[in-house]
């Protein structure tokens, strides 16, 4: 785009006027102020102790409290040992891109002994989200969640509640999450796996006894509702989550409200939330606790491929009286689907809808400008022995592993995106041509694997976008396994989905364009499609990649780039003079 670099003081005066203009104080929103210190601090789990990058030395990391249109200013001082980048994730960041914060594409990392302060403009979300590490592996251990009410003097489109609760779902790796990832970029095999799933940082009593006093409880009373703020913060799981002698009504997903469903478990991807309500009714006369239990999902092979199977408890205790007091072992919740139902995931997901009432009112957009069909895909790289960084190969058939999307396999560049583009200087950083459909290159440098015929190539491929155009994306799976896309900068309408391959002549008729549920991650199903639409109506730059974070390694991700519109409201705000240096 080109602009001149505006002075320190000036750029401080323009956003704090064009900031407030965007959280609307005169809607009682308010200005919110945390101070996240990067800092490695010493935890144990499963009898094993490692020094683990946190935040203000949790795990997981503080809560942020806010209500919907507020603005919070996060000043990250980064006391670690090596880059890092905070992600605020499902924030739709409005005309903000410059603190959305995946390193390379909207900014450079953040140094040790740096520091960069976060401007998170809370926009029509309201409900769960969550912010996570955007570099590297660090979000296995640095994240945690957003809690977002309400307006003053509006309330739940729901019950009243008696208490609110986060819980995050996670994995937890013995060694160094540093040296996995180095490890397998070294090697080019997979990821090696975590060693055990985690509820709210703790993998409960199902592991070694040195785990078991430290399990997650919950204290209920009979009688009362609990609005259980559920986030999958994991790095390579699917979930599904349940809790034994109760059901829960689904309320929310992504920050945005659904029609009320009653189920007996949901299944819930990486980067996705889910708000559920649960009604402590135990039966009478029972006083045993209940476990909370999250078990892998999995869509690969399981004779053939390994992946983490265990599941992670908490503990459920009613405690209104002396007679509720715990007696005996926990309760299993035996509806918890199976490590590979893929029905019952589907059977859960074809569910959600959005609330669609008079104060959250539903807008899909009817007429599309652009139509993409993006191919998703594992592959690999041949293994190259006269390249220093490409000569070990344990990947398939004595290969490197790969990702793509329509055979494109983005490679982070050297200097952020949003820098090039802003100051016109893309050329020679990113080139304009991702493909709207699965392309056939001239000079691969890998082939799907699976033996199919197409070919991928490596590059730093971005779509542009003209201000407002309505965008459908067709995720079509090629793969062995479901995929999480996540886009930033916008939530989506999820409009159909569904196995097999996508046919526009059979599979328009079954999109839903009254109801869709409205989320930023779409969990796409093995070997399906699901379709999204959105309007294109947040200039900046906008990373899309897959939720597992191998995935990412592996280049299973894109940029769009939204150009300005014509009014000043349609145009990204200026770059802040603080912006860390590559």
């Amino acid at each position: 785009m080109g602009t001149a670099k505006i002075p320190a003081l000036l750029w401080f005066l323009l956003a704090g006027l064009v900031l407030a203009l965007a959280v609307n104080p005169a809607h009682g929103a308010k200005t919110r102020h945390y101070d996240f210190f990067i800092t490695g601090t010493n935890y144990t789990r499963l009898c094993h102790e490692k020094s683990i990058l946190t935040v203000n030395g949790q795990f997981p990391g503080p809560t942020i409290y806010a209500r919907k249109g507020d603005l919070i200013i996060v000043n990250v001082h980064n006391n670690g040992n090596k880059n890092i980048t905070i992600h605020w994730h499902g924030v739709d960041q409005p005309r903000n891109p410059w603190s959305d914060g995946p390193e390379f594409i909207t900014q450079c990392p953040i140094r040790p002994g740096g520091n960069f302060t976060y401007q998170v403009i809370l926009f029509e979300e309201e409900g769960t989200l969550w912010w996570h590490a955007h570099s590297d592996f660090d979000r296995a251990t640095v994240h945690g969640a957003i809690v977002i009410h309400p307006k003053r003097g509006t309330t739940f489109p729901f019950r009243k509640l008696d208490k609110e609760i986060p819980v995050i779902l996670g994995e937890w790796w013995n060694d160094d999450v540093e040296h996995v990832l180095d490890k397998a970029k070294r090697i080019g095999g997979d990821v090696e796996l975590s060693d055990a799933n985690t509820i709210n940082g703790q993998p409960g009593d199902m592991f070694p006894l040195c785990s078991r006093d430290d399990t997650f409880k919950v204290a209920v009373q009979q009688g009362n509702t609990y609005l259980l703020r559920v986030i999958n913060a994991g790095l390579t799981n699917d979930m599904f989550f349940a809790i034994a002698g109760h059901r829960f009504t689904v309320v929310g997903i992504d920050a945005r409200y659904t029609k009320p469903i009653t189920v007996d478990y949901i299944m819930i991807a990486p980067g996705q939330t889910t708000d559920v309500l649960l009604k402590a009714n135990r039966t009478l006369g029972s006083n045993s606790p209940y476990y909370m239990a999250a078990r892998t999902f999995i869509t690969l092979p399981v004779d053939t491929i390994r992946f983490n199977n265990s599941t992670a408890t908490a503990i459920v205790e009613y405690t209104d009286s002396a007679a509720a007091r715990p007696v005996g072992p926990p309760e299993f919740p035996f509806l918890l689907p199976a490590i590979k139902d893929e029905d019952a995931a589907m059977a859960f997901v074809k569910q959600l809808r959005s609330l669609g009432n008079q104060d959250h009112p539903v807008h899909v957009p009817m007429q599309v400008d652009e139509h993409m069909l993006i191919d998703i895909n594992i592959n690999f790289l041949p293994c190259d022995a006269n390249n220093a960084t490409n000569k070990l190969c344990e990947g398939p058939q004595g290969n490197r592993f790969a990702a793509s999307l329509n055979n494109v396999s983005f490679q982070n560049p050297a200097i952020d995106v949003l820098d090039a583009y802003y100051y016109g200087s893309g050329r020679g950083v990113y080139e304009e041509n991702f493909p709207n459909k699965l392309t056939v290159f001239v000079n691969p440098t890998g082939n799907i694997n699976g033996g199919g015929p197409l070919l991928m190539k490596r590059g730093t491929k971005v779509k542009v976008l003209e201000y407002g155009t309505v965008v459908e994306v067709v995720f079509q799976d090629l793969s062995i396994e479901n995929h999480p896309m996540h886009l930033h900068g916008f939530t989506f309408y999820v409009v159909g989905r569904g196995s097999g391959t996508f046919d526009e002549r059979r599979d328009l008729a079954t999109y839903n364009l009254i109801d869709p549920p409205f989320q930023n991650t779409v969990s796409v199903p093995k070997s399906g499609w699901a379709a999204i639409r959105f309007r294109a109506d947040n200039p900046g730059v906008w990373f899309m990649h897959c939720h597992f974070d191998r995935h990412v390694v592996w280049g299973m991700d894109t940029v769009f780039i939204v150009k300005d519109g014509k009014t000043p409201q349609a145009q990204m705000l200026p770059r802040p003079p603080n912006m860390p240096e590559c």
